[in-house]
């Protein structure tokens, strides 16, 4: 083992490490292993690892350009409403029980998803299955992972299915092998989804929580909040004293939402702001908070004076749950940074957070992906949180604008001239992904501005970082020295006739666990060229243990962050870290045992 081996290894503890505690975001993991490579690679006495210059060739790898051409298609699928029309035809089959209703659900899920990236297809049904469990009558909890799974499911069963596929594709055609054709992984996808889709709809009730979601943590009074103005009076007592200070917050029945100072509005922490004469609060109070905020000497409410100012009616305000988005600017930030009541006219309740219910000190808490927020405001502040990306409302399903409608025949047929010309093969898919986005601004179905928003920028680096890092593993040798110990273990093990199907079950089950503690673009390639390398070693077709990997890296079920969808509906159904091990480690083993005994029998070994 050499220095640049050891080197390697070092990394991919790191990597591990960091991905598993999300101490940093992903990318900027990726990022980090790629600038420690090409560091390495500038040492005077480093042989074997990449130079710069050949490190960069990465950038010129098709793959991540594809995957961001197809976030951009997806965007427009969104857009035009496409995916919300196919998603309000769950509607009309709610009535027919949840038994009846899963299959339904997830079949077409899982269609969708086939040929769009899944996030947004789980972000538009999200709202859409809430608001059917509400009706139904049963617990969102129920519904929710089986939601994410379908979507899992459909990315399985084409190359644009999900990203991994492509860069699997990629990978196979580096190594000298024909790309994976479009409906290539859907002799395995297709018959893994059907039985999934069985197994889902026998256990799920079964299997799955009865959970509570954020809004049960309130009580009764908590969920019948008030917004209503008051007024310092001149000569007020309460003149000088920061909010806190004036006993206006005493108990917890009460909250300042804002404070108006000759007609501006302040900023920054209201709690600790010394009050003057003629400052106007805007004031959330619970029915309790109001007799409180009468009996303060030297403040007014408003709708009890005859001052002749401009007044807002005391009127109840309205709770929401929204999720923090992928593409979210409050991602990263604290609520405390945000002023967030001035920004959306709305304050914070409690954050909901893998499995936990956050109600103490929101001010410090970090917001983050998939984090779910309690919120009360005006029913106009809610509209025009609505019109945001930064957080995603539960209450109802979105209303795609009309004018997005009339281009939805241009939008679907974008997508199916990709389809059929990646198909038969006339272009390649990066080509034919490309020119489907140029066609789709110069009709005017996207903007550029709103196509550069759609990328996932985050995947996109993080895909580059680690392509940094598999091109180390592949000229330092480490992927070769990894390759070769198992099938050194396997020798040791099976007879000739058995080694091909041990190896092929072993580069499933080690990409299958990396997937849950990494992300599948991670994952998918560290482990391709660790498959190239038994493939040359046993001097077998590469393409049935490239296929294995491919479909391990997304067959991600028994935790919440292997897969961002997973993530996603983590925190708004309410789950435990446990419910995805419950339900998702009997799909992991029969995704393996289906994969293991299919795909020899369709690429031969």
């Amino acid at each position: 083992m050499t220095w640049e081996i050891a080197f390697i290894f070092l990394l991919l503890v790191f990597a591990i490490i960091s991905f598993t505690l999300e101490k940093l975001p992903t990318d900027l993991t990726a990022i980090t292993l790629f600038m420690a490579v090409m560091l390495g690679g500038l040492l005077p006495w480093a042989e074997k690892l990449p130079d710069p210059a050949r490190l960069l060739g990465v950038f010129s790898n098709p793959a991540p350009i594809t995957i961001a051409a197809m976030f951009v298609v997806s965007a427009a699928l969104q857009k035009c409403g496409a995916i919300d029309l196919l998603a309000g035809v769950l509607g009309k089959v709610a009535s027919i029980g949840l038994g009846k209703f899963l299959p339904v659900m997830i079949i077409t899920v899982a269609m969708i998803s086939a040929f769009t990236n899944n996030t947004p297809v789980v972000v538009v049904f999200m709202p859409v299955v809430l608001s059917l469990s509400r009706s139904m009558g049963v617990p969102a909890s129920k519904l929710l992972i089986p939601l994410s799974y379908a979507s899992i499911f459909g990315g399985t069963c084409t190359l644009v299915g999900t990203s991994t596929n492509i860069l699997a594709s990629e990978f196979l055609e580096e190594a000298g092998q024909a790309p994976l054709s479009m409906f290539e992984l859907a002799w395995v996808g297709l018959p893994l989804l059907l039985v999934a889709t069985v197994y889902l709809t026998l256990f799920s009730n079964k299997l799955l929580p009865k959970r509570d979601t954020l809004t049960s943590i309130l009580s009764e009074e908590e969920r019948k909040e008030f917004l209503t103005e008051a007024f310092v009076q001149k000569g007020s007592k309460l003149a000088g004293k920061t909010v806190v200070e004036s006993g206006i917050l005493k108990g917890s029945s009460l909250r300042v939402l804002e404070i108006a100072r000759g007609g501006t509005i302040l900023e920054g922490s209201l709690n600790t702001t010394p009050l003057q004469e003629g400052d106007r609060l805007v004031l959330s109070c619970r029915p309790s908070g109001f007799a409180h905020a009468r009996g303060l000497q030297g403040l007014d409410l408003l709708g009890e004076m005859n001052l002749g100012l401009e007044t807002i009616a005391a009127h109840e305000g309205s709770i929401v749950e929204g999720v923090i988005g992928p593409r979210s600017n409050l991602s990263g930030k604290k609520v405390g940074d945000l002023n967030f009541r001035q920004r959306f006219n709305m304050i914070i309740l409690a954050i909901h957070r893998k499995g936990v219910n956050l109600r103490e000190k929101i001010g410090d808490l970090e917001l983050g992906f998939g984090d779910i927020l309690l919120l009360m405001g005006t029913t106009r502040s809610i509209e025009d949180l609505r019109k945001s990306d930064d957080i995603l409302l539960l209450d109802r399903p979105a209303t795609p604008a009309k004018s997005g409608r009339k281009k939805m025949p241009l939008v679907v047929a974008t997508l199916a001239t990709v389809i059929i010309l990646v198909s038969l093969n006339l272009v390649p898919i990066v080509a034919a992904s490309l020119i489907g986005c140029g066609f789709l601004f110069l009709t005017g179905c996207l903007q550029p501005k709103e196509a550069y928003g759609a990328i996932e920028w985050s995947i996109i680096f993080l895909i580059y970082g680690m392509l940094g890092v598999g091109l180390a593993m592949q000229d330092t040798g480490a992927a070769d020295l990894i390759a070769g110990g198992m099938v050194k273990a396997v020798e040791s093990i099976f007879s000739d006739p058995i080694k091909p199907f041990a190896l092929l079950a072993g580069i499933y089950l080690c990409t299958a666990i990396l997937t849950e503690l990494l992300s599948n673009n991670a994952t998918i390639v560290l482990m391709a060229p660790i498959a190239l390398g038994i493939a040359a070693d046993l001097g077998i077709d590469p393409r049935p243990l490239l296929i294995a990997t491919t479909i391990a890296a997304s067959a991600s079920f028994s935790t919440p962050i292997g897969y961002q969808t997973n993530t996603y509906v983590y925190g708004v159904g309410g789950y435990k870290f446990k419910d995805f091990a419950k339900i998702g480690l009997p799909l992991n083993l029969f995704y393996f045992a289906a994969s293991v005994f299919l795909i020899p029998r369709i690429w031969p070994l």
